[in-house]
């Protein structure tokens, strides 16, 4: 290097003063300034074996809270100190539903009746069927199947199982009734089983309701009287 300028350079070194209020003045103002906001830190997320680790203990809990349930819903209180398993309750006895109009079969002695609406009954014509089940032979016999006049009630004819020559037969309106009536003639007998008579009328269109139809049967056997009725439910 030059010696002039070397020389120059420890001149002016040698003469350069520091301003010592400056720099004082200087540090000051930075100690008074707040400190620049230190940037949030995201939160660490869980190492993945954690995670799995969570996961399995939750499915763990769940399981045991399960069967718990399961094994409390299977079990009655204890009993003398010991746990009964609840088996299935067993039901209880239906009890038998009547059908249309409640009406249910009745007997009393040797006579058994049943009164029912023919399942071939529609819309415009129904058939009314008394059936009439005797354990001994009869002697006497009248039927009488009463159909309401309601609903535009009109006689199409009328039939029985036993043979027409034994049977006086008649059909006619009495007190707001279509009335069809089967007599034993004198000296003929009814044997035992079971028999039907059958009254057809033909009504309005829709639904008839069967609500005042009834029949009686009134019969003599071995010598005594007994008599049956009901009404009448529609057969399936």
């Amino acid at each position: 290097m030059d010696e002039d300028l070397r020389e120059r350079l420890r001149a002016a070194a040698a003469s350069h003063r520091p301003d010592r209020a400056r720099m004082l003045a200087r540090i000051e103002r930075g100690m008074a300034e707040e400190p620049p906001a230190r940037p949030v830190r995201a939160p660490r997320t869980p190492m993945p074996w954690l995670r799995v680790a969570g996961a399995t203990a939750a499915v763990c809990g769940v399981l045991t809270a399960g069967a718990f349930a399961v094994t409390s819903a299977g079990q009655e209180e204890p009993k003398d100190g010991q746990r009964v398993a609840a088996g299935p309750a067993s039901p209880g006895p239906a009890s038998p539903s009547p059908g249309r109009g409640g009406a249910l079969p009745a007997g009393k002695g040797p006579l058994w009746s049943d009164g029912s609406l023919d399942p071939n009954s529609n819309g415009y014509w129904a058939q009314s069927e008394v059936t009439v089940k005797t354990a001994q032979p009869l002697s006497a016999l009248t039927v009488e199947l009463r159909i309401a006049l309601n609903g535009g009630v009109n006689t199409t004819g009328s039939w029985r199982s036993l043979p027409e020559q034994d049977f006086a037969a008649s059909a006619r309106e009495e007190d707001g009734f279509l009335v069809y009536r089967w007599t034993l003639k004198p000296g003929r007998s009814v044997p035992t089983g079971t028999h039907t008579f059958a009254g057809q009328y033909n009504h309005t269109e829709g639904v008839r309701d069967t609500g005042r139809d009834d029949y009686t049967a009134r019969a003599r056997a071995a010598g005594e009287q007994t008599s049956v009725g009901g009404d009448f439910t529609e057969t399936h």
